[in-house]
């Protein structure tokens, strides 16, 4: 299984000091975090997509097996809640991140916590995306937990994206032929995280994306430092 670790964003300026060096300029933050980690979760194209010479800029500053992994429009999520109507914007997120070519990573797309089951829609907004990318869903509603959406996802190998927080923790089901983890808890201590390793070495996968939530001073139980000891805690 080919393990990639980073976190969900890597723009904080709370991190110089503790992670980025003190003279580092802000335009040298993605290139100083590529050298130490293989990928990254943007998370701020939920509100905007950015333009294609934007995305040219970043692939050029990272290595060639750099991924950016990116969450799709609120649009789609919150605001047409994956009905037929959010075609259009299916393809234009699908047109504008194919800039990225292969430093592309998964597509995440994170439902609104108020979004009950609704398989019927989950089967026709599957049926929007291509086969040679890699999508992974984020439900927040318990309902979603059920074995014919877990049946839906398999037939479109779209990884359940395994979600941890503070006070909600997915169900952990593989869908997908590859994992997708955010352990977004600002806590993690070392037995928590060799919890989450032995999860995912006992998967299948050929590939999981696991993003840590920042924290502020980059050195806690969240962000690089997560990473770092997640990474570890994998390899023993």
């Amino acid at each position: 299984m080919r393990l990639l670790a980073g976190t969900s964003g890597y723009a904080f300026k709370e991190w110089k000091g503790s992670f980025y060096p003190d003279d580092l300029k802000s335009d040298g933050w993605l290139g100083y975090y590529a050298s130490k980690f293989p990928t990254v979760e943007i998370n701020n194209t939920f509100y905007r997509l950015p333009k294609e010479n934007v995305l040219r800029d970043w692939a050029a500053q990272v290595p060639d097996q750099f991924t950016f992994s990116i969450k799709a429009s609120q649009r789609i999520t919150h605001y047409a809640r994956l009905k037929p109507e959010c075609a259009d914007s299916v393809d234009f997120l699908l047109k504008n991140t194919s800039t990225l070519g292969t430093r592309l990573g998964p597509i995440l797309f994170q439902l609104p916590p108020n979004m009950k089951k609704d398989t019927p829609r989950l089967k026709g907004f599957l049926g929007l995306l291509p086969r040679d990318r890699k999508f992974t869903i984020e439900f927040r509603h318990e309902s979603w937990f059920d074995d014919d959406v877990f049946t839906a996802l398999r037939e479109h190998d779209v990884a359940l994206c395994l979600a941890e927080q503070e006070d909600f923790t997915c169900p952990v089901h593989a869908t997908a032929s590859w994992g997708y983890l955010r352990l977004h808890r600002p806590d993690y201590n070392d037995g928590a995280l060799g919890e989450w390793a032995r999860c995912v070495n006992s998967q299948t996968w050929s590939e999981a994306y696991v993003f840590f939530k920042h924290d502020e001073d980059a050195g806690g139980g969240s962000g690089p430092s997560a990473v770092t000891a997640f990474v570890r805690a994998c390899s023993t």
